[in-house]
């Protein structure tokens, strides 16, 4: 059975399951979802709790087989936590997992809680992880995502009695306290917790958010790929900045832009030889947000445009390793301002292209 964050409260208040299965990649949500299911745990009288993390290809399976067929010589009930960072538990452990969800039927003795990373669609095809979830609850932890981060720091700022002033200000600070916090959720919660030790309940000012929350944001190339494509300007140039403040290589975030624009040229290519597009897209490797986000920019790129583009990725290439081309940018990091923001304004809806930001001094 298969449960989203948002219904584990509800879940919890009706009764306790025997195995619990958490993934995901944002290690807050994860946290708290288990923070709650151990509270619900604990008032139901499960006082004794063992964890174990699988590591290496050795791993000990059956210390953990043994500990989920056990009873406590103090305690009637107990809790078994179990933590496979990689995802991948390996033959041995796979079976083993089965064995684990077999056993967790109709014993309300012990409870299992399986944390897991962020998994792949044949991952949560395979035999072990379909045990879990058909013997237990699973339950997925999606991020938090850029456009969604705004009302969920809304919520925490008012689980904590806080909020900020209606209309356009308020608007402005929650967008403010988003870019500061961008790709860092677990700083971001440590900064709303840090507002309600500085200011009482009630309402909070753009001052006061401004004077008080850092910049923590984080940011990866593949996030920085879904925002070229979204044709959002402003905050490629805020990702570009942050990925180079954080030592990023160069040839990496060049890489993930280039691979981009090879693929649109790929669809369009089989787009033009008669391919539906859901096809090419498969064919191509290109699914979820950024397979919505080709859908919407393929249409209004030519193949001009595509054409340069790709010249524009080759001569970049060249000036990162360390190439120097005419009426462009040396600097290997404003290089890849151009070309980003190439790609950004030719992605970019109409109305966001005429009121575009202009680029960072020196990058043409």
């Amino acid at each position: 059975m298969q449960l989203s964050a948002s219904q584990l409260g509800s879940h919890l208040q009706r009764g306790l399951k025997s195995l619990y299965t958490l993934y995901g990649d944002e290690p807050l949500l994860i946290q708290e979802a288990a923070d709650a299911i151990r509270a619900a745990a604990r008032a139901q009288g499960f006082t004794e709790r063992s964890s174990y993390t699988v590591a290496g290809a050795h791993f000990d399976w059956s210390e953990v087989l043994a500990a989920g067929g056990s009873l406590s010589l103090f305690a009637d009930r107990q809790m078994l936590e179990l933590r496979i960072p990689s995802g991948k538990p390996g033959k041995d452990g796979s079976v083993a997992l089965q064995r684990l969800a077999e056993a967790a039927q109709g014993n309300d003795s012990m409870l299992t809680i399986v944390i897991l990373p962020r998994l792949d669609k044949a991952t949560r095809a395979s035999a072990w992880f379909s045990a879990l979830d058909g013997y237990g609850v699973s339950l997925p932890v999606d991020p938090v995502e850029r456009q969604a981060l705004p009302q969920w720091i809304a919520q925490r700022l008012s689980a904590q009695g806080q909020r900020v002033r209606g209309g356009e200000e308020g608007q402005r600070t929650l967008q403010f306290f988003a870019d500061r916090v961008e790709g860092n959720l677990l700083a971001a919660h440590q900064e709303i917790q840090k507002l309600g030790l500085l200011h009482p309940a009630g309402e909070l000012s753009l001052a006061q958010v401004e004077s008080a929350v850092l910049n923590v944001a984080r940011f990866d190339v593949f996030k920085l790929s879904e925002a070229v494509l979204a044709g959002q300007a402003g905050r490629v140039q805020r990702m570009l900045d942050g990925l180079k403040a954080e030592g990023e290589a160069e040839v990496l975030v060049h890489y993930t832009l280039s691979e981009d624009i090879r693929a649109l040229k790929r669809v369009k290519d089989a787009i033009a030889a008669g391919r539906p597009l859901p096809m090419a897209l498969r064919e191509n490797r290109v699914w979820g947000m950024k397979e919505r986000l080709f859908e919407r920019v393929l249409p209004r790129l030519t193949e001009v445009k595509l054409a340069e583009l790709l010249q524009a990725a080759h001569l970049v290439d060249g000036i990162v390793k360390g190439l120097k081309q005419a009426h462009w940018p040396q600097d290997g990091w404003q290089a890849i301002h151009r070309l980003a923001q190439m790609l950004c304004l030719m992605c970019a809806p109409q109305a966001q292209a005429q009121t575009r930001p202009r680029p960072p001094t020196g990058a043409y």
